[in-house]
């Protein structure tokens, strides 16, 4: 049920309405299966949903969204820092270990992997008051030809693709230029350090990054 909450504050934070197809596919279940699941979680008072408009989070329902990204995302760090999972392993193993609500456990873990602020692909951490930092990032691909800037968070999901990005060294707090940028959605070449990398759009697009201050 947490997972479906925090699945819906990702996609549309608190008091945002979000289809349920679209919190289907971030949760990868069906849609049915997400129409079922918020048909109980408005009867429990956490989401309120109307039609044409789609699903949003009560208050109570977003508090229970953010302890639920915090569980997963100290998870994601601890499996990473203390475990030694690689970062396009710890997804799958977080969903699991998040499962378990007991909030001990979840500050255990936190004070083991050192306190960390974001979970292994850049995502913030909730404290467990509930608070996020507000994020000054955008796509990669909103930069132009010549900028430069630092990799934000890696918003991919799928274990080839994070290997293929770790192998080239495409990782949060990673400095970056746009060398090249290719017209109507084509591929970006980046420069880290003295290698050179070139990305499709597609991946280019889930690479959220800081942009390096003018002058």
């Amino acid at each position: 049920m947490a997972h479906y909450l925090g699945g819906l504050y990702r996609l549309g934070g608190y008091d945002t309405y979000v289809s349920p197809s679209a919190v289907a596919e971030e949760v990868e279940v069906t849609t049915p299966a997400a129409a079922r699941m918020f048909g109980r979680l408005e009867a429990a008072g956490l989401v309120e949903r109307e039609p044409y408009r789609g699903v949003r989070l009560t208050a109570r329902g977003a508090r229970e969204a953010l302890r639920e990204i915090r569980s997963h995302r100290l998870s994601e760090a601890f499996l990473v820092r203390v475990m030694e999972y690689g970062w396009h392993e710890a997804h799958d193993l977080a969903d699991h270990l998040a499962e378990i609500s007991d909030d001990d456990f979840i500050d255990r873990m936190e004070a083991k992997a050192g306190f960390p602020s974001r979970c292994p692909h850049g995502e913030p951490i909730p404290t467990r008051e509930g608070k996020l930092p507000a994020l000054n990032d955008r796509p990669l691909t909103e930069l132009s030809q010549g900028e430069g800037g630092t990799i934000s968070r890696v918003r991919i999901r799928d274990s080839e693709k994070l290997e293929y990005l770790a192998k080239e060294g495409l990782l949060p707090e990673v400095g970056f230029r746009v060398e090249a940028k290719a017209p109507f959605g084509g591929p970006i070449r980046l420069r880290i350090g003295k290698r050179e990398v070139v990305l499709g759009a597609e991946i280019a697009g889930k690479l959220w990054v800081e942009r390096e201050a003018a002058g």
